[in-house]
């Protein structure tokens, strides 16, 4: 979201906020000047077994080498998952294989554009909630607040535990609009409710291409059509 406000010249400037440090070695890699060289590890990468292997065992020794590496897993997983004891596919999309995710040309481009937002992006590895409470006060920003899911959030993300609560009180006291994302949870949508928000259900389809439903939850939502 925060991306595509920077490329639609949406917003002046964003602020993306990560807590995972294998997602934030990607950010603070592609915004800090060493987009280039992660391309180029991208583009020479020899897709084997063997390389595989080899590169997913290896301990980074820097935060780009963390990157790249988590790129590779990301492509390479199950589900794009980098939790603990996500494993490798198998038969990859339409059972081309490990290589039917890797799309150097595409992610080289994607990595390219990103890096060219230059300063109008700034990435905070950190918590979340930390920095919404922070900008609290502000009339001027909008949030984009897509928190770890009650259900799924375990087997997806390295940190899944969130206070909702917390988070809703947070959200209830911005100065500045908010859109949330959020699992089709019972206990979300009742929180949410009690908070005096409106909640709309909305179709998305998951990585294996079966439809569910997901939580769209702000102060007004009458341009969603609900």
């Amino acid at each position: 979201m925060s991306l595509t406000a920077g490329f639609e010249n949406l917003a002046r400037s964003m602020i993306m906020v990560e807590k995972d440090e294998d997602i934030g070695a990607v950010w603070r890699t592609v915004l800090g000047g060493e987009a280039k060289w992660l391309t180029e590890q991208i583009m020479n990468f020899e897709m084997s077994p063997d390389s595989i292997k080899a590169m997913l065992t290896e301990r980074p020794t820097s935060l780009r080498q963390r990157a790249f590496i988590t790129i590779l897993k990301n492509r390479l997983h199950h589900g794009g998952i980098l939790a603990h004891g996500a494993g490798l596919m198998k038969n990859g999309e339409n059972g081309k294989g490990l290589r039917s995710r890797w799309y150097p040309s595409t992610l080289r481009k994607r990595i390219m554009d990103i890096a060219g937002l230059g300063g109008k992006v700034k990435f905070i590895q950190g918590d979340g909630l930390a920095v919404i409470k922070k900008e609290l006060n502000r009339s001027d920003a909008a949030f984009f607040i897509d928190p770890p899911y009650t259900k799924a959030g375990r087997r997806l993300y390295k940190y899944h535990e969130i206070d909702h609560q917390k988070l809703f009180d947070l959200a209830q006291h911005l100065n500045g609009d908010f859109l949330m994302t959020y699992d089709d949870a019972p206990e979300i949508e009742d929180l949410a409710l009690r908070t005096g928000f409106v909640v709309e259900r909305v179709v998305m389809k998951t990585t294996h291409h079966l439809k569910k439903y997901e939580l769209v939850i702000a102060r007004h939502l009458e341009w969603l059509g609900g």
